[in-house]
């Protein structure tokens, strides 16, 4: 199953921005630093005028079969802010999650 690079991107905020609530009422809360994610992306761009280069979040060591498909690492920094206090990073709290890294 192929993951839109944008759709896991978009998937990373909802869950942050759902901590963010899940502990504005908390005692104690953590202060988002930059996010770095790596991921193994396949890029495509279909033979057709006009086509568009996709992403495709993929799992590592994953063998390409297609020749137009090529595999790259790539690595991103995001530095999340609120739209209420962009000049500041936002807070996060929730409950611990099994096998969450700490």
């Amino acid at each position: 199953m192929k993951v839109d690079l944008a759709e896991m991107i978009g998937q990373l905020r909802t869950e942050l921005t759902e901590a963010m609530r899940a502990g504005a009422d908390s005692e104690l809360r953590f202060e988002i630093g930059t996010v770095e994610l790596e991921l193994a992306v396949q890029v495509q761009k279909e033979a057709r005028p006009g086509a568009k280069v996709r992403f495709w979040v993929v799992e590592a060591g994953v063998d390409t079969a297609v020749s137009s498909v090529s595999t790259h690492t790539i690595k991103l920094s995001l530095d999340p802010r609120h739209v209420s206090a962009p000049d500041r990073s936002p807070l996060i709290s929730g409950a611990e999650v099994d096998g969450e890294r700490r």
